[in-house]
């Protein structure tokens, strides 16, 4: 039972870390556009010189 006292605050205060690191991360747009990144690497933008 006295490990409940440390255990439960402890993956509290690992859930609110993630939320915040999730919520920090949608704001700072890392998730806005997923497509363009990965279709980058198939065109030819190489030019003759």
């Amino acid at each position: 039972m006295e490990t409940l006292y440390l255990l439960v605050p402890l993956s509290l205060a690992l859930v609110v870390l993630i939320a915040g690191a999730f919520w920090w991360a949608l704001h700072a747009g890392q998730y806005d556009d997923l497509d363009r990144p990965a279709e980058a690497v198939l065109l030819d933008n190489d030019k003759p010189s």
